[in-house]
């Protein structure tokens, strides 16, 4: 009570108060649960030195089933061209010189960072196919099993370039990308399970899943292409196929794309003329391993 000028006496107002919101609650214990997910999973990858997110709990027999699993599908759904035929030997041939190559160029690799190889690789697999496609790809999944698709033979024009391809390929399943993206896609879950309960509403929810995909999702996926991109190169060159001939192919790559890539930006992958860049920067070193790992060099290898 307070005496007003008049005396006469008045209540004093109070502000309503405000009850505690449990949605607030329950975004930080997700924000918490992301946090513990994040740094609880984080392991150094021995071949690139870096820090990256695989869940501890996937194994890599897990890998190569889920492996498996995809190539199956693939495999029931695409028309492999008969394996006697020159395009389909002249592939097996360079994936067998490639995989002849990773224990020697995961082990370099890795001693440049002070580590061990993972040497996981010993387990897989491996198998290759050609697929009868206009699609200018190829892959290699968990565990080793590897397509390449004929769409890609007249971009590629020769068995250096194609190297290239196949050793990009084969460096995201050493590297484990594939692990690492469902990594990614479970924190991905965990955001919008807290966005959906937390109570915003659902233009508040894209515009963070937005900032979370350009600030972390794509720059990550751009990173294993770099990655792969390194790791693929010596590769190439340790099998003695030419590591200059990749400047080329992607400027090849680029032409038939008709230059639509989108901007670096939004994309998954760096644009052709910041990966030929990078490439040039690299020739030094796969020069490097080239005289290393193919003494007698790669004109004579052919």
């Amino acid at each position: 009570m307070r005496q007003d000028p008049f005396g006469r006496q008045q209540q004093r107002q109070s502000s309503p108060r405000r009850g505690f919101n449990p949605r607030i609650l329950i975004l930080i214990a997700f924000i918490g649960y992301g946090a513990y997910y994040y740094f609880s999973n984080q392991t150094v990858d021995p071949v690139t030195g870096e820090k990256v997110l695989i869940d501890k709990s996937l194994s890599i027999e897990d890998e190569k089933a889920l492996g498996l699993q995809a190539y199956e599908e693939i495999l029931s759904t695409e028309q492999p061209v008969d394996p006697n035929l020159p395009i389909a030997r002249e592939i097996r041939e360079i994936a067998q010189r490639l995989i002849a190559k990773v224990p020697e160029v995961e082990a370099a690799l890795a001693a440049e960072n002070g580590q061990q190889a993972p040497g996981f690789s010993a387990g897989f697999e491996w198998d290759v196919n050609v697929i009868q496609s206009e699609q200018a790809n190829a892959f290699c999944l968990p565990g080793g099993k590897m397509a390449v698709y004929t769409g890609l033979v007249p971009v590629a024009q020769n068995d250096d370039a194609m190297a290239v391809v196949m050793g990009h390929e084969i460096a995201h399943a050493l590297l484990r990308h594939g692990a690492q993206r469902m990594a990614q896609q479970k924190l991905t879950q965990v955001g919008q399970m807290a966005g959906a309960m937390s109570g915003m509403d659902p233009q508040q929810q894209q515009m963070v899943m937005a900032a979370m995909g350009y600030g972390y999702l794509l720059p990550y996926a751009r990173k294993h292409e770099t990655e792969a991109d390194v790791v693929g190169l010596m590769l190439a060159a340790a099998a003695c196929y030419d590591p200059q001939e990749a400047v080329p192919l992607w400027e090849r790559m680029s032409a038939a794309s008709g230059g639509q890539a989108p901007p670096e930006f939004s994309s998954t992958h760096p644009n052709p003329g910041t990966r030929i860049e990078n490439l040039q920067s690299l020739m030094p070193k796969a020069m490097e391993y080239q005289k290393r790992f193919c003494p007698q060099g790669a004109t004579a290898a052919r």
